[in-house]
């Protein structure tokens, strides 16, 4: 019998956070390598997932990795550099989607609805939109602007998340996110604010 294994010569794919293809190259010397960044959603066929070559990754690792990952969603090969903004966005936000569609519920709530009709509505609702933005391929903005009459509902319930800080919050949400990836990953806090602005 032989010793060797016909494994040695597959590719690995790391969907470990912050963990570099450096780091994983050292330890895997030789060795062609991806690393990939999925999300929950991959569970019903709708993920949004990063993935990056590592220095011996071949042009068929590249269309396996991207044929593996479209299965279950969407892929977008990034520099490596960004998958941990990749982490920070669709990695870490399907919970702040799911923040955001148990806020719309609870307003509904407060509005008069019962918890299952308004849980069902905000996840619609968000679905929709999203679709929207997915089909249209419009500015969000503009498609906001399209629900936005002067003087209508939308404006008012607009200016409320603008008052409570929606936009910045969100925004931070995924730079804390991604610096968090970062610090997973070993860089340093000085280099992450020197460096990355984060």
């Amino acid at each position: 019998g032989s010793n060797t294994n016909d494994d040695d010569d597959a590719v690995i794919i790391s969907i470990a956070a912050g963990v570099t293809l450096e780091s994983l190259e050292k330890a895997l010397p030789g060795r062609r390598v991806v690393r990939v960044m999925p999300n929950t959603p991959c569970l019903v066929g709708e993920a949004a997932c990063g993935f990056a070559l590592g220095t011996h990754a071949t042009e068929s690792d590249r269309t396996l990795v991207k044929t593996l990952l479209d299965a279950v969603g969407v892929s977008m090969e990034v520099n490596e550099v960004l998958l941990n903004a990749v982490t920070g966005l669709s990695g870490s936000g399907p919970a702040y989607v799911f923040q955001f569609i148990e806020a719309l519920s609870d307003g509904g709530v407060r509005s008069g609805l019962p918890r299952n009709v308004a849980t069902m509505l905000a996840a619609q609702t968000v679905k929709g939109a999203a679709e929207m933005v997915l089909r249209t391929g419009k500015h969000p903005g503009e498609l906001k602007d399209g629900v936005t009459s002067p003087g209508g509902t939308t404006i008012a319930g607009v200016e409320a998340l603008e008052k409570g800080g929606f936009r910045a919050a969100t925004i931070s949400a995924v730079t804390s996110a991604t610096k968090r990836s970062m610090q997973l990953g070993g860089t340093s806090d000085a280099e992450i604010a020197n460096k990355y602005n984060l």
